[in-house]
């Protein structure tokens, strides 16, 4: 029994040592602090950007998900993870200006709950026919993963501008 014993512990000890030096949680922490400097210094940096832009809110607590309202639209649509939404968008890297994706004037339509975390946050301050800008984090677009098919290196912010050309839910 003391040598069953001895061995689940032997087992316990290196299991946990092995998980030592990696933790993904404060990974997370410095990157997000490295994206929302880079932010803030771009809209100190960007004359009269400072006035209009605001920070999304989730439940209370702030993200990494900045919006500009450049057109409001119209209409009260409620916006769930089930809303169909009609756009047409340009995707850029913040830090270089570089356009990485767009729609061409395609239009492509999307459930809410199938898109990207910063447009999940960012699309539902707009309504049928607004324009917004929407400046995020890594975190809240593609993370920490290298996107070769759309030359996007990983950690990236990105800037998209977006048209919610129409909502059904």
């Amino acid at each position: 029994m003391n040598r069953i014993l001895l061995i689940l512990f032997l087992c316990v000890v290196c299991l946990s040592a092995c998980k030592k030096g990696y933790d993904p949680i404060a990974e997370e922490r410095v990157q997000a602090e490295k994206d929302d400097k880079i932010i803030q210094d771009y809209i100190a940096a960007t004359p009269g950007l400072g006035a209009v832009i605001k920070r999304v809110d989730s439940a209370g607590i702030a993200t990494g998900v900045y919006y500009v309202e450049l057109a409001p639209g119209s209409g009260n649509e409620l916006f769930t993870n089930s809303t169909r939404i009609t756009i047409d968008y340009t995707s850029k890297v913040l830090t270089t200006g570089e356009v990485f994706a767009e729609s061409n004037n395609f239009h492509p339509s999307f459930t809410l709950g199938e898109v990207l975390r910063a447009w999940k946050l960012g699309i539902p301050q707009i309504k049928k026919g607004g324009k917004i800008r929407i400046i995020s984090a890594s975190k809240y677009a593609y993370g920490p993963y290298d996107q070769p098919q759309i030359n996007l290196p990983k950690n990236s912010v990105v800037d998209f501008e977006i048209e919610l050309l129409d909502v059904t839910n």
